[in-house]
């Protein structure tokens, strides 16, 4: 990998570790407010809410500033959302300002690695990037239950600075000051990533200009024969798996009775699945082999109807296991397909943003349908089985409409294969 690769897997695995460790806080600080459970649940589809609300705007500001200088904003934006919950704003508002942050990082992150790297390498560095990202989902969600139980939240409150009073008298809000120094070391180390070389784009001094643009840059990925299978897959994927890490708290606080701290661990359990199933795809998967794994998704679905029959955590460990390393063998060679022809189609920092509209837009509409399932009393179970029958049946229709292309737009696909397995066709 060329120089600076490196760099950039390292901030993105602090930034990462921050992001989940701070989501079990904000669950067990709405938690500890009295809160209703449906606000707990609210927490996904507000932080995918400026995904959304403003993919037009950062694919074209990550395009037209070098991508560390952005990563680097954007964590000073979540650090911000910290310090908003720790200055009593409602922690559903503040965590969608940290969702602001994340916004504007993920078109830099995926978009660097296009600049830095030919296509030959792009599987390869996805397996990497989505590998250290689940280590840091691992880690994440188990640092951010300790934070907030007994042990060391005790150890974090009985820090006292000499004539401050810091206002941090509860565990979540110690856990959350704790994390602020996080997102400080990876911003550290987004100023030590290097320039890549790539011609900045401008960026037109009216933002309302970019919305034409930015919706012709999705239809035309939409429109794409292979552009389509794979954002149509990533999209599903990552719509689900947002809400699964909720979904997995809430889980195993009805099945097995679980507390926070005893839950973030089930998650961490699912994303060592998951890495296990990046690490695999990114040695034995080629990018013009990527629609092949389209079948996991309807395997992965099933399996999450099976949820609903387990109630031993000596079962449960292995089977999310099994369920997280479908899902990573699945997303990284369809994200590396998706980042091919998106960056031939209209430039790295667009494409990201197209991408994360999307899948955020199905994080965002599966969460709030989630939410107000359990504001209206739907248990977890429930929940469950209505995932698991979406991604099961959608992963069907996506992989029929991939074999619908290939019978009447042959050439067309074979093309597009070409390019795919061609560095010199990159770009």
């Amino acid at each position: 990998m060329k120089r600076g690769f490196y760099t950039i897997m390292t901030a993105q695995f602090f930034s990462s570790l921050a992001d989940n460790a701070l989501f079990v806080a904000a669950v067990e600080l709405l938690r500890s407010r009295g809160a209703a459970e449906w606000q707990s649940a609210a927490l996904v589809p507000m932080f995918a809410l400026f995904y959304v609300v403003l993919a037009p705007f950062v694919g074209a500001f990550a395009d037209a500033k070098p991508k560390g200088r952005v990563m680097f904003i954007s964590n000073a934006i979540k650090v911000v959302g910290c310090l908003m919950m720790l200055g009593g704003v409602h922690p559903l508002v503040a965590y969608a300002v940290v969702g602001l942050g994340a916004a504007a990082y993920s078109p830099a992150k995926y978009g660097i690695l296009t600049e830095l790297l030919p296509p030959s390498q792009l599987v390869k560095a996805n397996g990497w990037i989505e590998g250290l990202t689940i280590a840091s989902i691992i880690l994440g969600v188990l640092l951010g239950g300790q934070l907030v139980g007994p042990v060391l939240s005790s150890w974090l409150l009985a820090i006292d600075l000499p004539g401050v009073n810091t206002g941090i008298d509860t565990r979540p809000e110690a856990a959350i000051a704790t994390l602020v120094l996080v997102y400080a070391v990876a911003a550290w180390f987004n100023t030590r990533i290097p320039l890549t070389g790539a011609t900045p784009r401008h960026l037109p001094s009216n933002p309302l200009t970019l919305l034409p643009d930015f919706w012709t840059c999705n239809t035309r990925l939409w429109r794409d024969r292979l552009g389509q299978i794979s954002l149509a897959t990533t999209t599903l994927f990552w719509g689900v798996s947002g809400n699964l890490r909720y979904i997995v708290l809430a889980w195993a606080a009805a099945a097995l009775g679980y507390s926070t701290t005893q839950a973030s661990g089930l998650v961490g359990v699912v994303a060592i699945g998951t890495a296990v199933g990046a690490v695999v795809a990114s040695v034995r998967m080629k990018l013009d082999q990527a629609t092949k794994v389209m079948p996991l998704g309807i395997a992965m679905g099933l399996l999450v109807i099976l949820m609903n029959f387990i109630d031993n955590v000596w079962l449960a460990a292995p089977f999310l296991i099994l369920l997280g390393g479908l899902g990573g063998f699945l997303v990284v060679p369809m994200n590396a397909l998706l980042q091919h022809r998106g960056h031939n189609l209209m430039g790295a920092g667009r494409s990201i943003a197209v991408q994360n509209f999307n899948e955020q837009a199905c994080i965002l509409g599966l969460g709030f349908l989630y939410s107000f399932s359990t504001g209206m009393g739907l248990s977890a179970f429930a929940a469950i089985t209505i995932f698991g029958v979406i991604v099961a049946g959608v992963m069907w229709l996506i992989k029929r409409w991939h074999a619908h292309n290939e019978v009447a737009h042959p050439h067309e696909l074979a093309r597009l294969l070409e390019f795919a397995r061609r560095d010199d066709l990159h770009g």
